[in-house]
């Protein structure tokens, strides 16, 4: 099953939302706090008026899956960084989680190297999200720094991966 993207809106603020705020979702996350209505329509409002962000909505089987965001667009490198997550309630509920997180992966570095013209594309991950870091490494991402983030209070260990635009 393949999926694509498609430019958020604001009838997607609620999905978005909902799947950002699922407790795994959270528990993985850079802020690990419940978002409120207030708080995402206010990031929203920011992330909407910054030419060099994007918010994707990532199309598995033709429904709404997931949320793929890119920052560095209008950057003259190139060095993009991204975010994703997935709707975890509902794919597990189809039993198609994982073949809905591949086809993330796959869409989102699609879209950086070939529409956003990316020359790296590289995220944070939290250093015991033993799966992300895995899939990154399946689709060719290098560890390029492990560093300590505080987050909430705690502090905890981060790992930088970095895919490179092929020749």
């Amino acid at each position: 099953m393949t999926g694509k993207l498609r430019p958020a809106d604001t009838e997607d603020l609620d999905l978005i939302r909902r799947w950002r705020n699922h407790p795994q979702v959270r528990g993985i996350s850079l802020t690990q706090h419940e978002i409120g209505p207030e708080e995402h329509l206010a990031w929203w409002s920011a992330v909407r008026e910054e030419p060099d962000r994007r918010v994707l909505i990532y199309l598995h089987g033709g429904q709404p899956a997931g949320v793929v965001t890119f920052a560095g667009v209008t950057s003259p490198d190139k060095d993009l960084t991204w975010g994703f997550y997935l709707d975890i309630d509902g794919l597990e509920k189809r039993g198609e989680l994982l073949p809905a997180w591949m086809g993330l992966q796959r869409a989102a570095i699609e879209h950086a190297f070939e529409s956003l013209t990316a020359r790296t594309l590289g995220g944070e991950t939290l250093a015991d999200n033993r799966q992300v870091l895995a899939l990154h490494r399946r689709f060719g991402f290098q560890v390029v720094r492990r560093y300590e983030r505080d987050i909430d209070g705690q502090p905890h260990q981060v790992v930088w991966t970095e895919l490179s635009r092929r020749a």
